[in-house]
């Protein structure tokens, strides 16, 4: 049985790491690269740094920001935002990310998961959803430039298509449970988790270390990610870990 893996996110604009609800109402929670120093002398077992207005802004990712935080770094590190071709993504590789994490770019160009897996391998490729249900679709809709874009992606179908085109995991949020700390979305985490072949990280609404326990049992999530919960020190890396592994969960 694969060990669980408790995932620190960065959401970081302007450089700054910033948490909102829902993808909106954005406050400070501090430098990037402290706090990735933090996560990982506390025992997370990856980090994601998201550069959340990128994609939106039409620029790069901040190679600079992302060589400082690599540097001290341990645990693996995925990088998103703005990624557009293969000369982006050698970029941040080459700053010192293990892996790219591709999502308005790779929804616009499918193509850029195939290239990028090609180059880099699978392992590299992460295929980010941001999906929010839709009474219409009866499902869960794909949106894209930080949740600004409504897409024709349904949630499960595009992250068949990402693992089919070379995504070696998908990182899943719920842009309806995002920041609000009731729980991930585990009817979204399920549908997803049992449709690939690869590894789902729950993403969206983590509150407490039982949310985790959840995402791993009902979602049937190989990774759970939290952001707000972790800056504000509302909980701990440390706590989650404890609490899961005295629930029978194999955590790392």
């Amino acid at each position: 049985m694969i060990t669980k893996r408790i995932i620190p996110c960065l959401d970081v604009k302007d450089g700054r790491v910033v948490k909102g609800v829902q993808f909106v109402e954005l406050r400070d929670a501090g430098d990037p690269v402290e706090l990735a120093s933090f996560y990982d002398e506390e025992g997370a077992d990856e980090l994601v740094f998201l550069d959340i207005s990128a994609s939106h802004e039409g620029r790069k990712t901040m190679v600079h920001v992302v060589e400082e935080t690599a540097a001290r770094l341990a645990i693996p590190f995925t990088v998103g935002g703005g990624i557009n071709t293969l000369m982006d993504m050698k970029k941040i590789l080459r700053a010192g990310a293990d892996k790219v994490s591709l999502n308005t770019a790779a929804v616009l160009n499918p193509e850029l998961i195939t290239e990028g897996a090609r180059f880099f391998g699978s392992q590299c490729i992460v295929a980010a959803i941001d999906a929010k249900y839709d009474e219409e679709l009866k499902g869960y809709r794909v949106y894209t430039h930080g949740g600004r874009t409504k897409t024709e992606w349904e949630a499960v179908e595009w992250a068949k298509e990402a693992v089919k085109r070379g995504a070696g995991e998908i990182l899943l949020t719920s842009m309806d449970n995002d920041g609000g700390k009731s729980g991930f979305n585990l009817d979204l985490t399920s549908l997803v988790s049992e449709s690939v072949s690869v590894p789902v990280i729950a993403s969206g609404g983590a509150g407490n270390a039982s949310h985790f326990y959840e995402a791993f049992t009902s979602g049937k999530a190989d990774a759970a990610l939290a952001a707000s919960i972790f800056h504000y020190k509302e909980t701990s890396v440390k706590e989650v870990k404890n609490e899961l592994k005295e629930r029978g969960v194999r955590i790392r």
